[in-house]
């Protein structure tokens, strides 16, 4: 799993723990009984509905107050009852109520509400309670929310006050609504503060970890692209370290490592080189005294003469390849690079390695033009002919081609060989590496062509890849900047 996808699985992972402790919240803050919900927001907007429904209800008979609940329970989307305190029902839809609920109805005995008929003689509320002394108090009339079961609903009750200058009732009403959720139509909890509470803190998450996940995640692509860099041996290639934390000791180990590589590369190379050059004496000597040895030599030992002389050829086209590779590794900043046509190189190289026989077709439009050391890029393009023909030579025709895309060309030289396992495509390119286990003269010596080839085309800034060719073959891109 990448670094980026964790940190935000990480990231939703904190949103749904903010949210389950959101819901918590949300529970505990019922957890002393519904009836705290009456103390604040819901229970003022169930009191301004309760005294509409009232002073409705007191303008109209008894007749017509089933139709006034029926207008507010369709308005409201919960269902409103009335009720007298002895649990008799006066209005709204038959309901037989709960045992919870008719208990708190029936606790409104002594209260006295004036939408139904009087007092029976000499009864009456008791001296300084009631509605009417509650109201010109200014305390709200009792209010009371039961949750029941089988089905889940939730009951508000709240007992209606008479109007102005109406006479007290012998029952109070009791005015009930009921809702199959606490949302209650909008009356009993209002969920427009938790939303946008809610959309806050997502925001301001958002705004809090993008930035962090966006600098960790740029930090760690620089890295990735130059370990990839170097991987390729780019060893120039460094990561920026302005970071104080993990990921910035991270990025000068990659640095450090990257100079120490390119230590051990350079002096690899320069070891080689020179070998190389101290071979180049001895060879030339032993040379010539073939040469003075081939004029004396009798007729029966022409035969071994002419061994040595063709060992002695060989060990010195090994010593040439050496001292190439050597070069080509060693002066890649002090090469010139300037617009070359590699459709006119292209050709030189296939009229130059073309075996008998076998074709090599250069299909590269005359205008195409890429920034490149013409030397060595004839010298890469040599290698890869050589050794398509030494592979692959029988198997069918070479080809040599062009590819312009997103301001860099790709030069292709493709075979119809055998191709490569898939597992040493990567290999390839590596010097002294090898598909055959031996070394002789046949398979091709010490097996440096493609390493030179590869040094020569990223000291033009370049980068080369192989892939196998379906059905069969081998084909190998060179990439240079137009």
């Amino acid at each position: 799993m990448k670094l980026y996808t964790k940190i935000l699985f990480w990231f939703f992972l904190n949103l749904v723990v903010l949210g389950a402790a959101f819901y918590a919240a949300f529970r505990l803050q019922f957890q002393f009984g519904l009836n705290s919900l009456l103390m604040g927001r819901a229970g003022d907007r169930v009191q301004a509905v309760s005294e509409v429904i009232r002073s409705e209800l007191s303008a109209l008979p008894e007749s017509g107050w089933n139709e006034v609940l029926r207008r507010f329970s369709g308005a409201y989307q919960v269902a409103f009852f009335l009720f007298r305190s002895d649990g008799y029902q006066a209005a709204g839809e038959p309901i037989a109520l709960p045992a919870e609920v008719l208990a708190k109805v029936t606790e409104r005995r002594g209260l006295y509400g004036g939408l139904g008929r009087g007092p029976p003689p000499g009864r009456g509320p008791p001296p300084g309670r009631g509605p009417n002394r509650a109201m010109a108090s200014g305390i709200s009339p009792p209010k009371f929310m039961v949750q029941t079961a089988n089905p889940s609903s939730y009951w508000f009750g709240v007992s209606l006050p008479p109007a102005d200058g109406e006479r007290t009732g012998a029952r109070s009403l009791v005015l009930l609504a009921r809702s199959l959720s606490l949302h209650g139509g909008g009356l009993f909890v209002d969920t427009l503060p938790w939303v946008a509470v809610g959309f806050a803190a997502l925001l301001f998450s958002v705004l809090f970890w993008l930035p962090l996940v966006r600098s960790i995640t740029r930090y760690v692509s620089q890295m990735t692209r130059a370990t990839e860099q170097i991987a390729e041996g780019r060893f120039e290639a460094r990561v920026p370290w302005p970071r104080r934390d993990e990921l910035g000791r991270l990025a000068q180990a990659i640095n450090r490592m990257a100079a120490r590589l390119s230590g051990f590369v350079t002096g690899q190379k320069r070891f080689l080189g020179d070998i190389a050059h101290e071979l180049c004496s001895p060879i030339a000597r032993i040379q010539v005294a073939l040469g003075i040895l081939e004029q004396h030599a009798s007729p029966q030992q022409q035969a071994y003469v002419n061994d040595v002389r063709e060992d002695v050829q060989h060990m010195s086209s090994l010593v040439n390849e050496l001292l190439s590779f050597s070069k080509a590794g060693l002066q890649p900043h002090a090469i010139k690079l300037e617009p070359v046509h590699p459709a006119a190189i292209a050709r030189q190289v296939a009229d130059r390695e073309r075996p008998s026989g076998n074709p090599i077709e250069v299909h590269i439009d005359e205008q195409l033009q890429v920034l490149a050391e013409p030397d060595l890029l004839g010298r890469a393009l040599a290698n890869l002919v050589r050794n398509a023909v030494r592979y692959a030579g029988a198997a069918g025709p070479i080809i040599i081609s062009a590819t312009p895309q997103n301001g860099q060309i790709t030069l292709t030289v493709a075979d119809s060989g055998p191709g490569a396992p898939a597992g040493e495509l990567e290999h390839i390119f590596d010097p002294f590496f090898r598909l055959e286990a031996s070394r002789s003269r046949d398979t091709g010596g010490m097996r440096l062509g493609l390493a030179i080839m590869k040094t020569c085309i990223e000291a033009c800034q370049g980068s080369v890849t192989a892939r196998n060719r379906p059905p069969t073959g081998l084909q190998v891109d060179i990439t240079l900047r137009q």
